[in-house]
């Protein structure tokens, strides 16, 4: 019997584990003939897409593939990607998740075809490498004051009273 790749299961859980914190579920892909994704939004060979319930329609993860359809541009297109080309699945509001190493073309994507065996056993088990995460605010808000508008030079007031927040543009 050949060995299952956990990989499909991975995705599974962290898609259910996102939509039941009530994250948003992106899925980082590698792209090559073997994916079928809107091309003129593929940057330097990758994809990022928005897997959520409320982006997606008929969304299905098998053990070889991720397909659904989602609106671009107002244009609804079919998505086949496959498990093999997933590089991350992650939640867009904090960035935890899980990356992969993409195998590209162990699978054809043909219905009777089988996807190729990995080159060791050790290919299949995903790799925990670090998922990207959201960006730090351009600031930090104690240095607020220092580049702020003009207030003549006072230094600011210390109380017991409730701190405010000054928006700078």
């Amino acid at each position: 019997m050949s060995e299952i790749s956990t990989k499909p299961y991975m995705l599974r859980a962290i898609y259910e584990w996102c939509t039941d914190s009530g994250y948003t579920p992106y899925l980082a892909v590698k792209v090559d003939a073997s994916t079928t994704v809107p091309m003129e939004y593929v940057k330097k060979g990758e994809i990022v897409l928005n897997i959520s319930f409320g982006a997606t329609s008929g969304l299905k993860m098998d053990n070889d593939s991720i397909r659904f359809h989602a609106r671009f541009g107002g244009v609804s297109r079919e998505i086949y990607v496959p498990v093999n080309n997933v590089m991350a699945i992650y939640a867009n509001e904090n960035g935890q998740g899980m990356a992969f190493e993409p195998q590209l073309g162990g699978y054809d994507g043909g219905q009777d075809a089988a996807p190729s065996a990995p080159a060791s056993p050790v290919s299949s088990v995903p790799t925990l490498a670090p998922v990207p995460t959201p960006a730090p605010p351009a600031r930090p808000l104690e240095t607020a004051d220092q580049d702020g508008p003009d207030d003549g030079g006072e230094p600011p007031k210390k109380g017991g009273g409730r701190p405010t927040l000054t928006r700078i543009k």
